[in-house]
């Protein structure tokens, strides 16, 4: 077995301790949330007020009359066969209705990472280039404007300048593609100042090494130093931030998804939150858990394709 394999080996098996927290987590949601899930049940068939004894039948069917840990054995072995149970308000299974409203979130998140690479490497490697004058304040200057806005702020002023002023982009929903570039924009936006402010950190930790002085003295432009040698030596941590953010934004961007009416994960959640659908919740929490577990693998995996030295026995 070679580096790469041990550390592919190593990474899924520390993930594993982290999905069984999060199935406990997921379930401990259910079972300490308010109500039973069996009247719920019962009231959403739209027949009246159940009785007691409909009520226990339920119970008794759904497995719980039994102690919290037969009940957590009995739902992990059905999820273990695909089976998250059935969402109360939705009347289909769990894992259909987040699978159903996945690809509009994960076009969100892929649209807020194109904003956040192409914004922050290109406001980064703006404020390195110009350090030391006027313009790299004024840059400066605009990525902590993105960092104190809220993304909710945020949204609420793209939708009056492009939506109701200028009316030249939509403002809800996603009938075509530009109907993610507001929202996309909005959740973007402090993950590319951030982007931005960490890249410009790292450069100038870059420019000022011994290899660039050594490419100066070669008689290469600072704009080739910098796009040459600095920045590949520059985007390991940066490159690592945005993985996170790509995994975070996958959970369903919840904020976001409600102000521009995209009927995403995280609109789903907060729907699942308002009806007390707690096999809904229980599956939207295990899938994020997931969802950020192997986003986080992905990323790390490509981390040590960048930089060798991450793998075990690697060395500088």
């Amino acid at each position: 077995m070679n580096a790469v394999q041990r550390y592919i080996c190593g990474r899924l098996a520390s993930a594993l301790p982290v999905l069984f927290g999060v199935s406990l987590l997921a379930f401990g949601l259910g079972q300490l949330s308010p109500g039973d899930p069996a009247e719920i049940m019962l009231e959403g068939t739209g027949m009246g007020m159940p009785s007691a004894e409909e009520v226990a039948a339920l119970r008794s069917y759904l497995g719980l009359d039994q102690p919290w840990y037969a009940q957590y054995g009995l739902w992990l072995r059905r999820l273990l066969h695909g089976d998250g149970g059935m969402s109360y308000h939705l009347g289909m299974p769990v894992f259909t209705a987040l699978l159903d409203r996945l690809p509009v979130t994960a076009a969100l998140a892929a649209a807020a990472l194109v904003w956040a690479v192409v914004g922050g490497l290109g406001l980064g490697l703006a404020m390195a280039y110009l350090h030391g004058t006027m313009w790299e304040q004024m840059v400066r200057g605009a990525t902590q404007v993105m960092l104190a806005a809220p993304s909710f702020l945020t949204a609420i002023l793209l939708i009056l300048v492009f939506g109701v002023w200028l009316h030249i982009l939509p403002t809800n929903g996603v009938e075509s593609a530009a109907g993610y570039v507001l929202p996309s924009l909005a959740l973007a936006l402090v993950t590319l100042a951030m982007t931005a402010q960490l890249l410009d950190s790292q450069l100038r930790g870059a420019l000022s090494s011994f290899y660039a002085r050594v490419a100066r003295l070669r008689g290469l432009s600072e704009g080739r130093v910098l796009l040459v040698y600095a920045l590949p030596n520059a985007m390991l941590p940066v490159a690592a931030m945005l993985g996170n953010f790509f995994a975070a934004v996958l959970g369903g961007a919840i904020v976001v998804e409600t102000v521009f009416a995209l009927p995403g994960i995280g609109s789903l959640a907060l729907d699942a939150i308002h009806y007390r659908d707690y096999p809904l919740l229980q599956g939207y929490v295990l899938f994020l858990g997931a969802i950020y577990v192997l986003v986080t693998l992905a990323v790390d995996l490509l981390l040590a394709r960048m930089d060798p030295c991450i793998l075990p026995g690697g060395e500088r």
